[in-house]
Order: C-alpha cells, then structure tokens, then sequence
C-alpha cells in the first residue's frame, strides 16, 4: 500500500471536491454566525435609530437577508459544482479511472474494510445533502421547510468524517504509507 500512486483523475476529484466542500463550509459558517439575520438586523437596527428611523423587525431581516443573500448565492453554485464532481466521482469507477473499495473484499485487511465503509458513509450522506439542497432550490416549495431539516441533519456526517479523514491521513504518513501526503498533491 505504501507505493500506492494516486492519478491526475483521482487527485484533482480529490481537490475539486474537497475545495467545495470548505467553501460550502464557510459560507453556512457566515451564514451562523458573522451574517446570521438576527445579528445583522440589530446592526442595521443601531445603525438606522442613529437617523431616527425606525424599522420593523421583519422588515429589518428582510433587509439583512437581502445584503447576505449575495453570499448564500456562492452556496447554491458550489453546491451545483458539487453536485456535478458527485455524479463524476459516481461514474468514473465504471470507466476504470478510480476505484470503490469493496467493504466486502476477502482480501482486504479490516483498516481497508473500516476506510471503505467511512467512504461509503461519507458519499452517502453527501448524496442526501446534495439531493435535499437540489430539491430546496427547484423542488415543490410545500416540502421546502422538510427538506431544509434533512439537508442540516444530513450534514452532521462532515466533522466526523474530516476529523477521522485528517486523523487516518497524517496516522499513515507517520505510519507505513509515508509520503501520502505529497502523493495526493505531486502523484
């Protein structure tokens, strides 16, 4: 294992994916914290009380939904980008450009049989959150609120899985598979 070579194919889905999915990350960060509607009202409220004019409160989240929503917009396209190396990464195994390990496999060892359920936990969980934030944009608006709920769940997945991903990661480049690391960036 430690003279795996990983292809140009494998490390730029790698990347491409990975690069989605900190930027998602960041965006809903924004969108909790820094940019969250109730904070933004009472700073635009603060700001507008100064000039003696006075809002409601919807009409002030109205007002800081619209100065984030340029943000949140960021958020659907990547999510449509990630959709779109999702279906790749999904095809690719079929023409021989990167492999699904098989949980299954005889012989695998039970490292390799444990990393491949953490991967097909991992796309699984991403499947739902792509398909219930697909559906939040262009579904039925009646299932919007639904929908929303088990995209936020669906999410839950993502700490475990980069901590374990970091942890597996720089464990096997201190272990037996050194080098892994300039690896998945050089091949």
């Amino acid at each position: 294992m430690s003279g795996r070579k990983f292809t140009i194919t494998f490390r730029l889905m790698h990347w491409a994916i990975a690069l989605c999915i900190v930027l998602l990350l960041i965006t809903i960060f924004l969108r909790m914290n820094w940019m969250n509607k109730d904070q933004m009202a009472g700073i635009i409220d603060a700001n507008l009380k100064t000039l003696n004019i006075s809002l409601t409160q919807d009409q002030l989240i109205k007002m800081a939904k619209e100065i984030r929503k340029p943000m949140w917009n960021w958020h659907i396209y990547i999510g449509y980008a990630l959709i779109g190396l999702y279906g790749l990464r999904m095809i690719l195994p079929f023409f021989g450009q990167m492999e699904f390990r098989n949980p299954f496999s005889k012989m695998a060892t039970l490292k390799e049989k444990l990393q491949a359920w953490i991967y097909i936990v991992f796309y699984f969980f991403l499947g739902i959150s792509l398909a219930t934030g697909l559906l939040i944009e262009a579904g039925p608006k009646n299932l919007k609120d639904s929908l929303e709920a088990v995209h936020i769940l669906s999410l839950y997945y993502l700490l475990p899985f980069i901590i374990l991903h970091f942890g597996g990661v720089l464990l096997a480049e201190v272990g037996s598979q050194k080098g892994i690391i300039s690896k998945m960036v050089s091949g």
